[in-house]
């Protein structure tokens, strides 16, 4: 290190103080005197450059015990800047802070301002900004004291930093004067949105500051697509801050909602809704210890799309709809949606049938665009977005041709951005098709058929699945409807979708028949459909069900899946406070399914996070109540859950469980499945130890290898119908709740459930962690539904595993030949 600063490598000494620290090699004050002996050796006058180029490195140190011990260091790199009464240090003093969230406080940052000011230096943009966050996030040491200071201050009404604002004030910056001021005004207005809702008084104000303005919606829209991208001036922390580099900057957020607002303003374009609703995912998406980035700037985005009158905007509300789970912005997503079908003297149901666009399909999942002598062909037919590009010859080719690229670029921008919006809404209304089960929705035969089985988008999904035309099951084959038997179905009076839920066996396998013979892949379960009958052991429960009790679950992947499918719930927390179970809400059915579950483990440390909300949960009961009844409160520490939420009322019995309608268990009883699958401990390779201290062992091995669920039960009937199909079908067979493969140096066990695997000799574990992405690892091998990751993971093993002498992953192979 010293020898660094002898030779003026101000880059290199930075390394080597940042990797000294995260090596764990400097503690306390011995590392402050450390890089102090190291910053004597540095050349007169490159004290802050050194300085600057250790914190440029601390913002991206990630592990916090490390970010605490440099954050020491940078301490004692700024304390002589900060102490010293002359400009030039107060420069460099501010510089740092400007960086480094809320090290000085409001007085301080105030006074060394002024410094600058009394000297005749302005105060550089970056530190406006890091002052105005001290004010907007009331940090300590007095930040009131920097609201007169700011409003003396002529600086734009943005801070920079994020890519957006940059941008905006780079495009500001580059127009005439005249020009300039005019933004530099609308800006200053658009910081005032404050409220909710634009005013009209606002509003008023926000139109006439746009019609001074050139090309408003072009700058606006380009502005608000780079809204989300990674800062441009990234911020240092401490370790108990959250990474406010993956968040929106407070100040920023509030003029860049009222440009939300003034966007919707403007005269309709068709960029317009595209953009605003991707800026309401990008604003809800999740930063670890905050929750959504800003669910403000995604509401926004809803009420601009609201105040937009096309059919364009309206398909982003209902495509939004069906995918955001964050509960203040689905509200207005839904009251948006609420008002449309108000206005147009609809119900909810037809405005969202409505509201699906064809995005350019001239029949049923098919578009053909020409530019000029090349054509570019979209096939969404099997569920999969596929572009082929031919050539002026007709050929096929890879890639888009360069003459498109130079000749055609907009029209290329824009058949681009309509093929990412077909891919989007395709997946949105798997998800609402498949919500249809419970809400039983029955439709006229003829307005059916027109907003679904032939609705250019729609029809990709409704083709695939099976309806009932007057209580008769039929499904799209070659042109026409026709039953399991293949009698022709023309016209009928009502249609629903089919469920297998108490229909006959015979009809059921006639289905998964059908399917398999004209290898028809459907977009979610419906004729491999788990069914969930009462049990005898539910039976004598009555009330609750204990089917899915006694799980360990990854609390944060539950959570999300629960807002998936339409459940409300809460994070249990490691502190003394109650929570209500996870619940979903049944309003065609007068009802409400509970699901009981309660925080897991007691050590801090190893069982919750840095913000205190615990890692995994146990599960309990699963229980039915009527929809107006009181919801219960379960503590968090566990084992309690009878306070309720109005304490002067005597609470609801549970419903009985025999007298629930057997779709209505069958459904919510597959959530929980679901819910147990996908998030539990068990079905972890890499829990074999137990996890913390061992002590879930006896559970992960119970789930790893024990009783199939309803889910995997269904896997195992794919499973040996598809064995036969594979390659190594000579190798592979299903035997009780394994899939038992036969490689050249091992056979294998891999559980229907869990996907986790045991070895011959001794039913030795092998521990096999499959890649976040399974991508395609069955090849060309029909599955006639889709959405089973596990069932993925299960028969990429296999197709590895049967050729076991040609796996090169040391990983694995060290474990084969132990």
């Amino acid at each position: 290190m010293a020898e660094l600063a002898r030779h003026g490598d101000i880059e290199g000494l930075a390394d080597e103080v940042v990797a000294y620290a995260a090596a764990g090699n400097e503690h306390g004050r011995r590392g402050g005197r450390t890089v102090t002996n190291a910053l004597g050796l540095v050349a007169a006058g490159r004290g802050a450059e050194l300085l600057m180029a250790v914190l440029e490195r601390c913002c991206l140190v990630t592990d916090n015990e490390q970010r605490r011990v440099v954050n020491e260091l940078l301490e004692a790199l700024v304390q002589p800047y900060s102490t010293s009464p002359t400009p030039d240090a107060a420069a460099v003093a501010l510089a740092f802070a400007a960086r480094h969230t809320a090290y000085f406080g409001g007085d301080e940052q105030r006074h060394m301002a002024e410094l600058l000011l009394a000297a005749g230096r302005p105060v550089p943009l970056e530190v406006v900004a890091m002052m105005r966050r001290t004010v907007a996030h009331g940090y300590w040491g007095s930040p009131g004291a920097l609201k007169p200071f700011l409003a003396k201050l002529d600086a734009p009404a943005l801070n920079p930093g994020e890519m957006w604002a940059d941008r905006a004030l780079a495009d500001v910056g580059s127009l005439d004067p005249a020009e300039a001021a005019r933004w530099h005004a609308l800006f200053r207005h658009a910081a005032t949105a404050t409220s909710a809702r634009p005013a009209q008084k606002w509003e008023t104000a926000g139109r006439e500051l746009l019609d001074g303005l050139t090309e408003p919606g072009d700058r606006l829209r380009s502005w608000l697509t780079l809204v989300g991208r990674p800062r441009t001036i990234r911020l240092n922390r401490t370790q108990w801050e959250h990474d406010v580099n993956e968040t929106f900057d407070q100040y920023n957020a509030t003029a860049l909602r009222g440009l939300v607002w003034l966007v919707s303003f403007l005269p309709d374009h068709p960029e317009t809704s595209r953009v605003l609703g991707a800026l309401v995912e990008t604003a809800l998406r999740k930063v670890a210890g905050v929750g959504p980035r800003n669910p403000k700037i995604a509401n926004a985005a809803v009420y601009a799309l609201s105040r937009v009158p096309s059919e364009d905007a309206l398909a982003q509300i209902a495509r939004l709809a069906t995918r955001v789970t964050f509960k203040g912005t689905l509200k207005e997503l839904n009251a948006a949606l609420d008002a449309r079908a108000a206005a147009l003297d609809l119900s909810r149901d037809e405005v969202e049938e409505l509201a699906v666009p064809a995005y350019g399909l001239t029949e049923v999942g098919r578009r053909v665009e020409h530019f000029g002598d090349v054509s570019a062909t979209v096939d969404a037919t099997s569920g999969t977005v596929v572009v082929t590009w031919r050539n002026s010859a007709g050929k096929v080719v890879k890639s888009v041709p360069a003459s498109v690229r130079s000749g055609h670029p907009e029209e290329l921008a824009e058949f681009r951005a309509a093929v990412k919006d077909l891919e989007k809404m395709l997946s949105a209304q798997v998800e609402r098709l498949d919500r249809q089960f419970l809400a039983e929705r029955v439709w006229p035969f003829d307005a059916w058929r027109a907003r679904y089985l032939d609705h250019p988008l729609v029809g990709t999904l409704a083709r695939r699945l099976i309806w009932l035309v007057d209580d008769v099951s039929c499904a799209y084959d070659d042109g026409v409807l026709r039953t399991a038997g293949g009698d022709e179905v023309t016209a009928g009076g009502t249609v629903r979708l089919w469920h297998p839920i108490g229909r006959e066996v015979a009809e059921v396998l006639a289905w998964r028949t059908w399917l398999e013979a004209r290898q028809v892949t459907q977009p979610f379960k419906q004729a491999h459909r788990e069914v969930y009958l009462l049990t005898a052991a539910e039976e004598n429960t009555r009330v609750y069900s204990n089917r899915y009790a006694a799980h360990v679950l990854r609390q944060h992947q539950f959570h999300a899946l629960a807002a998936a499918r339409g459940w409300r719930n809460r994070l249990r927390l490691m502190v003394d406070d109650t929570y209500p179970p996870a619940t979903r809400d049944l309003p065609r059915w007068g009802l409400r399914a509970e699901f009981w579950i309660e925080g897991a483990g007691e050590d801090w440390a190893a069982d919750a996070t840095e913000s205190g909300a615990y890692l995994r949960i146990a599960t309990d009961q699963v229980r039915f109540y009527p929809a107006s009844a009181p919801e219960h409160h379960a503590h968090a520490g566990g084992g309690g859950y009878e306070q309720w939420v109005h304490q002067d009322e005597q609470p609801t019995d549970p419903l009985p469980l025999a007298e629930i309608p057997p779709l209505v268990l069958s459904e919510i009883l597959r959530d929980v499945d679901l819910f147990v699958g996908v998030a539990s401990v068990g079905n972890d390779p890499t829990w074999q130890d137990g996890g913390p201290d061992g002590r879930f062992r006896e559970y992960w091995a119970s789930y790893s290898f024990g009783e199939l669920s309803g889910t995997a039960q269904t896997r195992r009937e794919m499973l040996e119908r598809l064995v036969p199909r594979l390659a190594i079908a000579d190798r592979a067979k299903v035997e009780g709740r394994f899939l038992v493969v036969r490689g050249d140096l091992r056979t294998y066990k891999i559980h229907l459930g869990s996907g986790n695997i045991l070895m011959s000799p001794n039913d030795q574990y092998l521990c096999i962690v499959p890649k976040q992405s399974v991508g395609s690892p069955t090849g060309d091998l029909f599955l006639p539904f889709e959405g089973d990751r596990v069932l993925a993971v299960i028969l990429s093993k296999a197709l590895m595993l049967a050729k076991d002498t040609q796996i090169t992953d040391r990983t694995i192979t060290q474990q084969l030949r132990l």
